[in-house]
């Protein structure tokens, strides 16, 4: 905040909003939320701050990267109440969490590395007939409802064709390789709108390298997120000697 501050220093909104680049009203909001221990107020009732009040803006802001707005504000929200065990138990799911992201990621790499010799070989031997494969053995193979297929269709993440006869949906080759994309990136986090440009690629490239940027891009935001947390956590360690 341009100084040391010392324990009994007394700082106005403004003093605390200036040092983080805030309004003074998201000051008071983080106090209304119990992101900052509840201010002193002078005879005129103005709110007053200290230097424990700055840490603990800080300290919140830290940990919004690694564990986002709605944990952290609950992380400090606990300590500031002096349910630390509270706010330790969120910061475990927060990890928990994160390494789930890193098994689903581990989980999409593989899956496409045995779609890889799928694409290059040809037609999908397990579904795949001379007329391609309907809704219910496809949605089976993949664990999940016809319904969700549909859904998919009408993100345009599959595009299958209708049997001139039934009307019935049928599925070719490359509408199983979508269908596979599509589920393992849905496991990943990523959300309909955000696949349907890769499937696009995919489809234009007539191959499986576009999504190698994708891939690389949530090794990045994961291990933004792990160095996020080792900061936010280093901050609340300190609040917490802070605090007593």
């Amino acid at each position: 905040m341009g100084r040391n501050l010392q324990r009994g220093d007394r700082l106005r909104p403004i003093d605390l909003a200036r040092g983080h680049g805030l309004s003074t009203q998201a000051v008071r909001n983080y106090e209304e939320a119990g992101v900052l221990p509840a201010a002193d107020r002078t005879p005129h009732g103005y709110r007053t701050y200290t230097a424990l009040h700055a840490r603990a803006l800080g300290t919140f802001l830290a940990l919004v990267p690694g564990h986002g707005h709605r944990t952290a504000t609950s992380i400090m929200r606990a300590v500031n109440l002096g349910a630390v065990d509270e706010a330790f138990h969120l910061i475990d799911e927060s990890h928990a969490q994160l390494l789930d992201d890193r098994r689903t990621l581990r989980a999409v790499e593989g899956a496409l590395r045995d779609l890889a010799p799928v694409a290059a070989a040809g037609p999908d031997a397990a579904l795949s007939g001379p007329g391609g494969t309907f809704i219910g053995p496809l949605a089976g193979n993949l664990g999940i409802r016809p319904a969700t297929l549909r859904k998919w269709e009408r993100a345009g993440l599959v595009r299958p064709q209708r049997d001139p006869r039934t009307g019935y949906r049928v599925y070719d080759e490359a509408d199983v390789r979508d269908a596979r994309l599509a589920h393992q990136l849905r496991r990943g986090g990523y959300l309909l709108e955000q696949i349907a440009p890769l499937i696009a690629q995919v489809r234009a490239a007539g191959g499986l390298e576009p999504l190698e940027a994708a891939l690389c891009d949530w090794h990045g935001r994961l291990s933004a997120r792990g160095r996020a947390m080792l900061a936010g956590a280093a901050e609340l360690e300190a609040y917490l000697r802070e605090r007593g």
